[in-house]
Protein backbone atom coordinates (compact mmCIF):
# COMPACT_ATOMS: atom_id res chain seq x y z
CA UNK A 1 0.00 0.00 0.00
CA UNK A 2 2.80 2.42 0.92
CA UNK A 3 4.60 1.53 -2.33
CA UNK A 4 1.44 2.32 -4.32
CA UNK A 5 1.11 5.63 -2.48
CA UNK A 6 4.72 6.53 -3.32
CA UNK A 7 4.15 5.70 -6.99
CA UNK A 8 0.97 7.80 -7.11
CA UNK A 9 2.79 10.77 -5.56
CA UNK A 10 5.19 10.71 -8.52
CA UNK A 11 2.82 9.66 -11.32
CA UNK A 12 -0.26 11.82 -10.57
CA UNK A 13 1.52 15.24 -10.66
CA UNK A 14 3.29 14.14 -13.85
CA UNK A 15 0.02 13.09 -15.51
CA UNK A 16 -1.64 16.32 -14.36
CA UNK A 17 1.28 18.29 -15.82
CA UNK A 18 1.07 16.47 -19.17
CA UNK A 19 -2.68 17.05 -19.28
CA UNK A 20 -2.25 20.77 -18.56
CA UNK A 21 0.48 21.08 -21.20
CA UNK A 22 -1.90 19.57 -23.76
CA UNK A 23 -4.72 21.87 -22.61
CA UNK A 24 -2.51 24.98 -22.66
CA UNK A 25 -1.09 24.28 -26.10
CA UNK A 26 -4.57 23.55 -27.42
CA UNK A 27 -5.53 27.14 -26.54
CA UNK A 28 -2.75 28.76 -28.57
CA UNK A 29 -1.27 27.73 -31.90
CA UNK A 30 2.34 26.52 -31.79
CA UNK A 31 3.27 28.93 -34.59
CA UNK A 32 1.89 31.89 -32.60
CA UNK A 33 3.68 30.75 -29.45
CA UNK A 34 6.95 30.45 -31.40
CA UNK A 35 6.36 33.98 -32.73
CA UNK A 36 6.00 35.31 -29.18
CA UNK A 37 9.24 33.54 -28.22
CA UNK A 38 11.02 34.88 -31.31
CA UNK A 39 9.82 38.48 -30.92
CA UNK A 40 10.33 38.72 -27.16
CA UNK A 41 12.86 41.25 -25.84
CA UNK A 42 15.47 38.93 -24.35
CA UNK A 43 17.29 41.71 -22.52
CA UNK A 44 14.42 41.71 -20.00
CA UNK A 45 14.34 37.91 -19.88
CA UNK A 46 18.09 37.76 -19.18
CA UNK A 47 17.69 40.37 -16.44
CA UNK A 48 14.90 38.24 -14.95
CA UNK A 49 17.15 35.18 -15.04
CA UNK A 50 19.90 37.17 -13.28
CA UNK A 51 17.48 38.21 -10.53
CA UNK A 52 16.51 34.56 -10.16
CA UNK A 53 20.17 33.60 -9.76
CA UNK A 54 20.58 36.30 -7.10
CA UNK A 55 17.59 34.97 -5.16
CA UNK A 56 18.92 31.41 -5.22
CA UNK A 57 22.42 32.56 -4.23
CA UNK A 58 20.86 34.43 -1.32
CA UNK A 59 18.92 31.28 -0.39
CA UNK A 60 22.16 29.30 -0.34
CA UNK A 61 23.89 31.93 1.80
CA UNK A 62 20.88 32.21 4.14
CA UNK A 63 21.11 28.52 4.96
CA UNK A 64 24.62 29.05 6.38
CA UNK A 65 22.98 30.98 9.24
CA UNK A 66 20.87 27.88 9.99
CA UNK A 67 23.89 25.58 10.07
CA UNK A 68 26.00 27.76 12.39
CA UNK A 69 23.96 27.14 15.59
CA UNK A 70 24.24 23.41 14.85
CA UNK A 71 28.03 23.68 15.10
CA UNK A 72 28.84 23.49 11.39
CA UNK A 73 30.30 25.94 8.87
CA UNK A 74 29.47 24.62 5.39
CA UNK A 75 31.05 26.08 2.27
CA UNK A 76 28.86 28.53 0.37
CA UNK A 77 29.51 26.82 -2.98
CA UNK A 78 28.32 23.47 -1.60
CA UNK A 79 25.17 25.15 -0.32
CA UNK A 80 24.62 26.91 -3.67
CA UNK A 81 25.07 23.72 -5.70
CA UNK A 82 22.82 21.76 -3.32
CA UNK A 83 20.05 24.36 -3.81
CA UNK A 84 20.14 24.05 -7.61
CA UNK A 85 20.48 20.27 -7.45
CA UNK A 86 17.34 20.20 -5.29
CA UNK A 87 15.43 22.32 -7.82
CA UNK A 88 16.51 20.00 -10.62
CA UNK A 89 15.41 16.89 -8.73
CA UNK A 90 12.05 18.53 -7.94
CA UNK A 91 11.42 18.68 -11.70
CA UNK A 92 11.46 14.87 -11.81
CA UNK A 93 10.13 13.83 -8.39
CA UNK A 94 7.90 16.38 -6.60
CA UNK A 95 9.13 17.47 -3.16
CA UNK A 96 12.13 15.11 -3.32
CA UNK A 97 14.50 18.07 -3.68
CA UNK A 98 14.58 18.91 0.04
CA UNK A 99 15.61 15.34 0.89
CA UNK A 100 18.24 15.41 -1.87
CA UNK A 101 19.55 18.76 -0.65
CA UNK A 102 19.90 17.50 2.92
CA UNK A 103 21.63 14.35 1.61
CA UNK A 104 24.11 16.39 -0.45
CA UNK A 105 24.96 18.59 2.54
CA UNK A 106 25.31 15.49 4.72
CA UNK A 107 27.68 13.83 2.22
CA UNK A 108 29.93 16.81 1.53
CA UNK A 109 29.79 18.82 4.75
CA UNK A 110 29.38 15.96 7.26
CA UNK A 111 26.30 17.61 8.73
CA UNK A 112 23.91 14.88 9.98
CA UNK A 113 20.98 14.34 7.63
CA UNK A 114 18.30 14.87 10.29
CA UNK A 115 19.77 18.21 11.38
CA UNK A 116 20.25 19.36 7.79
CA UNK A 117 16.72 18.39 6.82
CA UNK A 118 15.28 20.05 9.93
CA UNK A 119 17.03 23.34 9.05
CA UNK A 120 15.68 23.16 5.49
CA UNK A 121 12.14 22.63 6.84
CA UNK A 122 12.61 25.70 9.06
CA UNK A 123 13.66 27.63 5.94
CA UNK A 124 10.46 26.54 4.22
CA UNK A 125 8.45 27.88 7.15
CA UNK A 126 10.02 31.33 6.64
CA UNK A 127 9.29 31.11 2.89
CA UNK A 128 5.66 30.13 3.53
CA UNK A 129 5.24 33.12 5.82
CA UNK A 130 6.68 35.41 3.13
CA UNK A 131 4.35 33.99 0.47
CA UNK A 132 1.30 34.59 2.64
CA UNK A 133 2.60 38.07 3.44
CA UNK A 134 2.62 38.77 -0.31
CA UNK A 135 -0.95 37.40 -0.46
CA UNK A 136 -1.91 39.82 2.34
CA UNK A 137 -0.27 42.75 0.49
CA UNK A 138 -2.12 41.87 -2.71
CA UNK A 139 -5.38 41.60 -0.77
CA UNK A 140 -4.77 45.00 0.86
CA UNK A 141 -3.89 46.70 -2.45
CA UNK A 142 -6.84 45.22 -4.30
CA UNK A 143 -9.41 44.83 -1.52
CA UNK A 144 -12.06 46.73 -3.50
CA UNK A 145 -11.44 44.66 -6.63
CA UNK A 146 -11.51 41.35 -4.72
CA UNK A 147 -14.64 42.39 -2.83
CA UNK A 148 -16.43 43.42 -6.04
CA UNK A 149 -15.29 40.24 -7.82
CA UNK A 150 -16.75 37.95 -5.15
CA UNK A 151 -19.82 40.18 -4.76
CA UNK A 152 -20.53 39.73 -8.46
CA UNK A 153 -20.32 35.95 -8.09
CA UNK A 154 -22.13 35.67 -4.75
CA UNK A 155 -24.62 37.93 -3.00
CA UNK A 156 -23.63 39.69 0.25
CA UNK A 157 -25.69 37.37 2.46
CA UNK A 158 -24.02 34.30 0.94
CA UNK A 159 -20.56 35.78 1.69
CA UNK A 160 -21.52 36.43 5.33
CA UNK A 161 -22.98 32.94 5.75
CA UNK A 162 -19.92 31.43 4.05
CA UNK A 163 -17.60 33.36 6.38
CA UNK A 164 -19.53 32.22 9.47
CA UNK A 165 -19.48 28.59 8.27
CA UNK A 166 -15.71 28.77 7.69
CA UNK A 167 -15.13 30.15 11.21
CA UNK A 168 -17.32 27.41 12.76
CA UNK A 169 -15.56 24.68 10.76
CA UNK A 170 -12.14 26.09 11.74
CA UNK A 171 -13.07 26.12 15.46
CA UNK A 172 -14.53 22.60 15.23
CA UNK A 173 -11.38 21.27 13.53
CA UNK A 174 -9.17 23.00 16.10
CA UNK A 175 -11.08 21.41 19.00
CA UNK A 176 -11.09 18.02 17.26
CA UNK A 177 -7.33 17.98 16.59
CA UNK A 178 -6.59 19.28 20.07
CA UNK A 179 -8.46 16.48 21.85
CA UNK A 180 -8.20 13.59 19.36
CA UNK A 181 -5.47 10.93 19.48
CA UNK A 182 -6.17 9.59 15.98
CA UNK A 183 -3.28 9.11 13.54
CA UNK A 184 -4.47 12.06 11.43
CA UNK A 185 -4.74 14.34 14.48
CA UNK A 186 -1.28 13.33 15.70
CA UNK A 187 0.20 14.05 12.24
CA UNK A 188 -1.48 17.47 12.06
CA UNK A 189 -0.39 18.39 15.60
CA UNK A 190 3.14 17.23 14.83
CA UNK A 191 3.18 19.28 11.63
CA UNK A 192 1.94 22.44 13.39
CA UNK A 193 4.39 21.85 16.22
CA UNK A 194 7.21 21.62 13.68
CA UNK A 195 6.13 24.91 12.08
CA UNK A 196 6.07 26.68 15.46
CA UNK A 197 9.46 25.17 16.37
CA UNK A 198 10.86 26.25 13.00
CA UNK A 199 9.65 29.84 13.47
CA UNK A 200 11.08 30.00 17.00
CA UNK A 201 14.43 28.61 15.81
CA UNK A 202 14.69 31.52 13.37
CA UNK A 203 14.25 34.08 16.15
CA UNK A 204 16.63 32.22 18.46
CA UNK A 205 19.58 32.15 16.06
CA UNK A 206 22.47 34.59 16.51
CA UNK A 207 22.16 36.16 13.06
CA UNK A 208 18.37 36.26 12.92
CA UNK A 209 18.22 39.73 11.37
CA UNK A 210 20.62 38.70 8.60
CA UNK A 211 18.43 35.62 8.03
CA UNK A 212 15.26 37.76 7.92
CA UNK A 213 16.99 40.26 5.60
CA UNK A 214 17.99 37.49 3.17
CA UNK A 215 14.45 36.05 3.32
CA UNK A 216 12.96 39.41 2.33
CA UNK A 217 15.60 39.83 -0.39
CA UNK A 218 14.86 36.37 -1.84
CA UNK A 219 11.15 37.09 -2.22
CA UNK A 220 11.63 40.63 -3.49
CA UNK A 221 13.88 39.15 -6.19
CA UNK A 222 11.23 36.53 -7.01
CA UNK A 223 8.54 39.19 -7.51
CA UNK A 224 10.92 41.47 -9.46
CA UNK A 225 11.97 38.54 -11.64
CA UNK A 226 8.32 37.92 -12.50
CA UNK A 227 7.58 41.62 -13.06
CA UNK A 228 10.71 42.41 -15.09
CA UNK A 229 10.04 39.51 -17.46
CA UNK A 230 6.62 40.97 -18.39
CA UNK A 231 8.49 43.77 -20.22
CA UNK A 232 9.69 41.15 -22.73
CA UNK A 233 6.26 41.31 -24.37
CA UNK A 234 4.92 44.71 -25.56
CA UNK A 235 1.32 43.57 -24.90
CA UNK A 236 2.06 43.42 -21.15
CA UNK A 237 3.87 46.76 -20.75
CA UNK A 238 0.87 48.38 -19.05
CA UNK A 239 0.26 45.57 -16.58
CA UNK A 240 -0.66 46.71 -13.06
CA UNK A 241 1.22 45.84 -9.87
CA UNK A 242 -1.87 44.06 -8.57
CA UNK A 243 -1.99 41.82 -11.66
CA UNK A 244 1.71 41.03 -11.20
CA UNK A 245 1.21 40.11 -7.54
CA UNK A 246 -1.86 37.94 -8.19
CA UNK A 247 -0.08 36.30 -11.15
CA UNK A 248 3.00 35.66 -9.05
CA UNK A 249 0.95 34.17 -6.20
CA UNK A 250 -1.05 31.78 -8.41
CA UNK A 251 2.10 30.82 -10.36
CA UNK A 252 3.91 30.09 -7.07
CA UNK A 253 1.13 27.77 -5.91
CA UNK A 254 1.07 26.11 -9.36
CA UNK A 255 4.67 24.94 -8.89
CA UNK A 256 3.50 22.68 -6.05
CA UNK A 257 0.67 21.25 -8.19
CA UNK A 258 2.87 19.65 -10.87
CA UNK A 259 6.55 18.87 -11.40
CA UNK A 260 8.14 22.33 -11.24
CA UNK A 261 4.90 23.91 -12.51
CA UNK A 262 4.92 22.14 -15.88
CA UNK A 263 1.65 22.96 -17.64
CA UNK A 264 0.13 24.54 -14.53
CA UNK A 265 2.39 27.64 -14.49
CA UNK A 266 1.22 29.17 -17.81
CA UNK A 267 -2.43 28.49 -17.00
CA UNK A 268 -2.11 30.04 -13.54
CA UNK A 269 -0.74 33.18 -15.21
CA UNK A 270 -3.66 33.25 -17.68
CA UNK A 271 -6.21 32.95 -14.86
CA UNK A 272 -4.58 35.78 -12.89
CA UNK A 273 -4.01 38.17 -15.78
CA UNK A 274 -7.48 37.61 -17.25
CA UNK A 275 -8.99 38.89 -13.99
CA UNK A 276 -7.44 42.25 -14.86
CA UNK A 277 -8.59 42.24 -18.47
CA UNK A 278 -5.28 41.15 -20.03
CA UNK A 279 -5.51 39.28 -23.34
CA UNK A 280 -5.16 35.51 -22.98
CA UNK A 281 -2.69 34.88 -25.84
CA UNK A 282 0.15 37.15 -24.62
CA UNK A 283 -0.60 36.07 -21.02
CA UNK A 284 -0.26 32.40 -21.95
CA UNK A 285 2.86 33.13 -24.03
CA UNK A 286 4.38 35.03 -21.09
CA UNK A 287 3.64 32.07 -18.82
CA UNK A 288 5.46 29.71 -21.17
CA UNK A 289 8.39 32.12 -21.66
CA UNK A 290 8.74 32.65 -17.91
CA UNK A 291 8.48 28.97 -17.07
CA UNK A 292 10.74 27.81 -19.93
CA UNK A 293 13.61 30.22 -19.23
CA UNK A 294 13.63 29.58 -15.48
CA UNK A 295 13.37 25.82 -15.99
CA UNK A 296 16.20 25.90 -18.53
CA UNK A 297 18.43 27.67 -16.00
CA UNK A 298 17.57 25.07 -13.35
CA UNK A 299 18.37 22.22 -15.75
CA UNK A 300 21.71 23.76 -16.80
CA UNK A 301 22.93 25.04 -13.42
CA UNK A 302 21.42 22.09 -11.52
CA UNK A 303 22.98 19.57 -13.92
CA UNK A 304 26.39 21.27 -13.71
CA UNK A 305 26.08 21.36 -9.91
CA UNK A 306 25.46 17.61 -9.69
CA UNK A 307 28.48 17.01 -11.93
CA UNK A 308 30.80 19.46 -10.19
CA UNK A 309 29.93 18.64 -6.56
CA UNK A 310 32.15 15.51 -6.34
CA UNK A 311 34.94 17.26 -8.28
CA UNK A 312 34.90 20.34 -6.04
CA UNK A 313 34.84 18.30 -2.85
CA UNK A 314 37.55 15.91 -4.06
CA UNK A 315 39.83 18.91 -4.65
CA UNK A 316 38.92 20.31 -1.27
CA UNK A 317 39.66 17.07 0.56
CA UNK A 318 43.02 16.61 -1.16
CA UNK A 319 44.30 20.03 0.02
Amino acid sequence: MSKLKSILKVVLPLLLGIGLVWYSLSKISISLLIKYFRDADYSWIILGVFLGLLSHASRAYRWLFMAEPLGYKPKFLNSFMSVYSAYLINLTIPRAGEIARATIISNYEELPFDKGFGSIVAERVADTIMLFLIVAIAFFLEFQFIYEFFSSKFNFLTLIIGGIVLVIVAIALLLFFRKSNSKLAIKVKSFLSGIIEGVLSIFNMKKKWAFIGHTIFIWVMYVLMFYITTFALPELHNISLAAVLIGFILASFSIAATNGGIGSFPEAVVIAFSLFGMATEPSRAFGWIMWSTQTLVIIVVGGLSLLYLPVYNRKKSSV
